[in-house]
């Protein structure tokens, strides 16, 4: 017998017709994570610094000052563990390895050449030829297979005093590696527009961008950006509005990811120089907006910098590594999972507390999913968005090399491509 129902067909109907805006709103504005790596740092270098060597050549050298300060200052697993505080000798070991191994093989995941703070004002002629160079430096690290999982630039922001420079740039290095590859782009490349202030600077970014794409015959929307946030004015406006929501709709797509400037921000908050910190009331309440105003866009975030660097006798190393290991741990517990690099000798210790962090909640969190995927309970019932935030737990973890997908599958009974579906990928 059917169950009986009182509310009509044209009643559900009208409903429908109501909605219909608001679920193509939804879908447009909110399409979830995109499912694709992120980097777990950004390493800025001045273009000068690629003035006579190549991205290969840069990145190795950053590798072997990251080894050569670990081998001089914590040379084995336990000297690490001391310095940062990991008190299982186990997981130090193992995180001890996979930080050397890392440095070896892939000490740079996101690199990205600075015409801005980094590089200063120069000459035109001289701007000019750095921007053309690391389009070629990028094509050609690209095709040897030497370049990191992503590579771009940092263009000067679009303030008066500096927007035609920036611009010229950009479209300098754009065209540069249309040249160098056949008129096609790299995969792995990445923008920054720094030190946005209003929305309709961004609108500006990604209306040059439809230009560039529509003048080189490149598909709509094939080039995306990433926002610094490093103005008071970037989070709240004038009137009264959260900014940075803002900016991610005036992008029309476009915005990849929000990066938090740390002194810019706290300087223009008017924070004593000796106070600007990635953990300053400031910063935290700036990245809880920006984070409130990305979460669902699929525009990702990523914490900034410490300028503390691990330089001069084993003490001062060891307080240096001390500081940026607990910031980087503060981080990805905050769920910004990306960071600023300044120097090889933070990568040490944003190496070790990113694996630590996915190494030592392995198990669990393999656990919770793989009940969730039986329906078999255990001591915490989840939801389906939490089995999300699982899987996509393990997929970081995996895309870094914090943990091998035998592991995560003997632990968890899921391959890649399940976590994949659960995460949403």
């Amino acid at each position: 017998m059917a169950a009986r129902t009182t509310f009509s067909s044209s009643l559900r109907e009208v409903i429908e017709a109501d909605l219909a805006g608001v679920d193509a709103d939804l879908a447009a504005r909110y399409p979830g994570d995109p499912g694709t790596r992120q980097p777990v740092h950004t390493v800025y270098v001045p273009a000068d610094a690629l003035a006579e060597r190549g991205i290969g050549e840069l990145v190795g050298d950053w590798g072997r000052q990251a080894l050569d300060l670990l081998d001089a200052h914590a040379p084995d697993a336990a000297a690490l563990a001391a310095v940062v505080g990991q008190q299982d000798a186990a997981l130090a070991a193992d995180v001890h390895d996979r930080v050397r191994a890392k440095l070896e093989r892939e000490p740079i995941e996101d690199l990205r050449i600075d015409f801005e703070d980094g590089y200063g004002p120069r000459p035109d002629a001289e701007e000019d030829a750095a921007a053309v160079r690391a389009a070629q430096l990028v094509a050609a690290a690209v095709a040897e297979g030497n370049a990191p999982p992503f590579v771009g630039i940092r263009m000067k922001c679009m303030e008066p005093a500096v927007r035609a420079r920036g611009i010229r740039t950009l479209d300098l290095f754009l065209t540069g590696l249309l040249d160098a590859d056949a008129g096609a782009l790299p995969e792995q490349l990445v923008l920054t527009l720094p030190k946005v202030t209003y929305a309709e600077q961004v609108a500006a970014m990604a209306t040059l961008l439809d230009g560039f794409e529509q003048a080189a015959g490149l598909p709509a929307g094939r080039i995306g950006f990433e926002i610094q946030i490093e103005t008071t004015q970037a989070i709240l406006g004038a009137d009264g509005r959260a900014t940075v929501a803002r900016m991610i709709e005036a992008a029309r797509g476009r915005a990849t990811s929000l990066h938090y400037g740390t002194f810019d921000y706290s300087a223009s908050c008017g924070v004593s120089a000796a106070y600007q910190s990635m953990e300053h009331p400031v910063a935290d309440h700036a990245k809880a907006v920006m984070q409130v105003a990305a979460a669902g866009t699929g525009v990702r975030l990523s914490d900034g910098s410490t300028n503390v660097i691990p330089t001069g006798p084993t003490e001062q190393v060891h307080a240096a590594w001390q500081l940026h290991h607990r910031l980087v741990r503060r981080s990805l517990e905050r769920a910004y999972y990306q960071g600023w690099d300044m120097h090889p000798g933070h990568l040490p210790t944003r190496y070790a507390a990113v694996y630590a962090f996915y190494r030592e909640g392995l198990d669990a969190a393999a656990a919770r999913l793989s009940a969730y995927v039986a329906r078999a309970g255990g001591d915490v019932m989840d939801e389906p968005a939490t089995a999300k935030a699982l899987s996509g737990y393990l997929l970081r973890g995996l895309d870094c090399g914090a943990v091998d997908a035998s592991e995560v599958e003997k632990a968890s009974g899921l391959d890649r491509a399940a976590l994949d579906t659960l995460a949403g990928r």
